[in-house]
């Protein structure tokens, strides 16, 4: 294979006169090579293959279905290559594909990252953004249905500042309740909330938002904007903060924190970007400067109503976890599935059969205390069904001696074939009888 270099000598060579052997001498390559790339048989910087190329009879096979569809993974062309011959393996593919430039550009997609983008203002107090972080591998003990936890994230638009909310799904209640939780971190409202087209808040069928969440929006007096289809990069500032958050943060939690500590931890690493620096139009600042130039209103005088359910598993002792603290139910319910009713801002949980039956109430204590709040009438009844099924008589200790009694002797001597060991009694009646008969010694 020659350069181009090289191949620029050889016809600058032949140009000067010289004959295809003087230039082989002079370049020390073979006369046919030297003739191939000066006829234009061989192209320079590309090797010739030893032996026929084996991809050229399926490039008009692949070339077609990448032309109907450019997003094509390169997995599925070889399940579809496969039964037409193709022996090659996936990264062979993937090379001719490359090498080839079989894969056009998708100009439907093309508008998407490379069309410009105009500098969007956000004046003070003007938007909030919100977003959902989805974070994988959630601590077992947080009691999540799944290994998923969620993250709101809600971010100020002109300053940046932000703050999140752990919650253990993306329905609808558990939204309104961490937006609640996160405006109050906030510290007020601005005059336009900013989504994405989520389901929680947009009717996916008539595109209008939904009606509880229309009522919360009403509730709080602010207008909601969602983005248009496939222009999602018009909430930057929260997709921004939600990279930072994901690698920043929860890349290092530590397993052994509760839920409690790693929502204390997320609020006191959002407070501590607030330092971070930030271009405004009188030059740099912080966004903690530039947050005491938001224009917040205050947030309503009334907690929205929210009512929250989880699913939990009740303990063999008739106790369920729910926020860092432990509470009775029945004992009829002792290590069976219960769910969990709470209204948002109440100090009182309820607690439900899978049927709807509710069957206890409790006072919330303070999350994340560890505390155990029994009702009187719970203990009662645990103890009674507990003393009711204990077994008669004296428990065995664990290091106690019992040796084989006679029963398992005899058996294991049928087992064996041992005879089993013969007893000598003497009596004594005999020898009194012959006393009796004698009267005088022998």
């Amino acid at each position: 294979m020659l350069s181009e270099r090289s191949s620029v000598d050889i016809h600058a060579l032949k140009r000067q006169g010289m004959t295809i052997s003087e230039i082989a001498r002079r370049t020390n390559h073979d006369r046919k090579t030297i003739r191939a790339y000066l006829n234009g048989d061989r192209v320079p910087g590309r090797r010739q293959r030893a032996v026929p190329d084996s991809f050229e009879a399926f490039v008009d096979y692949v070339s077609a279905r990448l032309s109907e569809d450019p997003h094509l993974w390169a997995a599925t062309l070889l399940d579809e290559l496969r039964p037409l011959g193709y022996a090659g393996s996936y990264p062979t593919l993937t090379r001719q594909i490359r090498d080839r430039g079989l894969r056009p550009a998708c100009a439907a997609c093309a508008h998407v990252t490379k069309r410009p983008n105009a500098v969007i203002e956000h004046p003070p107090g003007e938007e909030t953004q919100f977003d959902w972080l989805e974070l994988p591998d959630a601590p077992t003990h947080w009691g999540f249905p799944t290994k998923k936890a969620f993250l709101l994230v809600g971010s100020l638009a002109h300053s940046g500042v932000w703050r999140a909310v752990l919650a253990p799904s993306m329905d609808l209640p558990h939204l309104l309740a961490a937006m609640s939780t996160l405006l109050r971190l906030l510290g007020g409202l601005t005059r336009v909330w900013r989504f994405d087209r989520m389901r929680t808040v947009l009717d996916p069928v008539t595109g209008d938002l939904t009606a509880m969440f229309a009522g919360f929006a009403k509730h709080h007096g602010v207008q909601v904007v969602a983005c248009r289809p496939r222009s999602g990069n018009r909430k930057g500032v929260v997709e921004k903060n939600n990279h930072t958050a994901a690698q920043r943060w929860w890349r290092t939690l530590p397993d052994e924190l509760t839920l409690e500590q790693a929502q204390a931890g997320v609020e006191a690493f959002a407070r501590r970007q607030d330092q971070r620096r930030r271009e405004d139009v009188s030059g740099w600042s912080t966004a903690k400067a530039m947050f005491a130039a938001e224009r917040l209103r205050a947030l309503p005088p009334t907690v929205f109503p929210v009512i929250l359910t989880e699913e939990r598993t009740a303990t063999r002792q008739a106790l369920i976890d729910w926020r860092g603290n432990r509470y009775s139910v029945p004992p009829e319910l002792a290590a069976g599935k219960v769910v969990v009713h709470h209204r948002h801002g109440s100090d009182t949980i309820d607690i439900a059969t899978l049927s709807g039956a509710v069957l206890a109430r409790h006072r919330v204590a303070e999350p994340g205390l560890g505390v155990t709040i029994r009702d009187t009438g719970h203990v009662t009844a645990l103890e009674t069904i507990a003393l009711a099924s204990a077994p008669p008589g004296r428990s065995h200790r664990r290091k106690e001696r019992i040796p084989p009694g006679a029963t398992a002797l005899r058996a294991a001597a049928v087992l064996t074939g041992a005879a089993e060991p013969l007893s000598t009694v003497i009596s004594l009646a005999a020898y009194e009888q012959a006393a009796k008969n004698r009267n005088t010694l022998p």
